[in-house]
């Protein structure tokens, strides 16, 4: 049976955002021998976990929404963008999930920053540096960056390609202190801003990257691989025993 990966919408209340990002992610997953199975916003709490229940993996995509800064005990600021509660909510569902059972996490952009405030990480509400890392959805070499020896994201890399690549880039927020065991795996070579966490565990895959990989799927040796790896874990998943829930702030 093919790998099943729920993926939520990626908004609540922007059907153009999500006709027209949605496809990609599908697109990268089905490509590397996966099945994406979507995850309304609108459903019960039942209805998810019903959902859940027959997938390998979880998927959180990008938003054109922000994360609420109370949520990691801020107030925002002016340049802070309006939050997508609904999609906030089933994000933690999957999250709650993934964790409990060690079903294998990709979270990419909006997700990655998801997946780092629910490990009491936090964030950097609005950028401000010499980089623009929102040169627009087609610049596909936006910047680089240096990806740290050793990690998981190193691993991925190309036989032969060096650990500064060049990636895409599409958001205004980032990763200002990593969450509980998630270890960073990649900065922006100029500025330093964190474009890629990975969990300190060999036995739960979970990755986050600030970067779209599905957007550079059909041209990124790196970027296959990223869904390749996430797919693979997804492929050989087995149910684990509940663990306590993760605290939070």
């Amino acid at each position: 049976m093919t790998v099943q990966i729920a993926i939520p919408e990626p908004t609540s209340s922007d059907p153009a955002y999500n006709q027209r990002s949605l496809p990609q992610y599908i697109a990268a997953l089905q490509a590397a021998g996966a099945t994406a199975i979507i995850v309304p916003l609108h459903e019960s709490q039942h209805s998810v976990a019903r959902l859940l229940a027959d997938v390998q993996g979880i998927l959180l995509p990008g938003s054109g929404f922000d994360v609420d800064p109370q949520r990691y005990g801020e107030d925002p600021i002016p340049e802070c963008g309006e939050a997508d509660p609904g999609r906030t909510a089933v994000d933690e569902l999957l999250l709650q999930d993934a964790f409990n059972l060690h079903k294998p996490i990709l979270a990419i952009c909006h997700g990655a920053q998801t997946l780092n405030v629910w490990r009491n990480g936090s964030l950097v509400q609005d950028l401000q540096t010499a980089v623009n890392h929102h040169p627009g959805r087609q610049v596909v070499e936006a910047h680089k960056v240096q990806i740290a020896q050793g990690s998981k994201l190193a691993s991925l890399l190309p036989a032969g390609e060096l650990l500064e690549t060049p990636v895409n880039s599409s958001h205004h927020q980032a990763i200002r202190s990593a969450g509980d065991s998630l270890l960073v795996s990649a900065r922006s070579s100029e500025d330093g801003v964190v474009e890629g966490v990975e969990l300190d565990s060999t036995e739960h895959f979970v990755l986050g990257v600030q970067w779209h990989p599905e957007r550079t799927y059909t041209q990124s040796a790196f970027s296959r691989a990223i869904f390749a790896a996430f797919v693979a874990a997804a492929n050989v998943w087995e149910p684990h025993g509940i663990e306590d829930s993760v605290a939070r702030a």
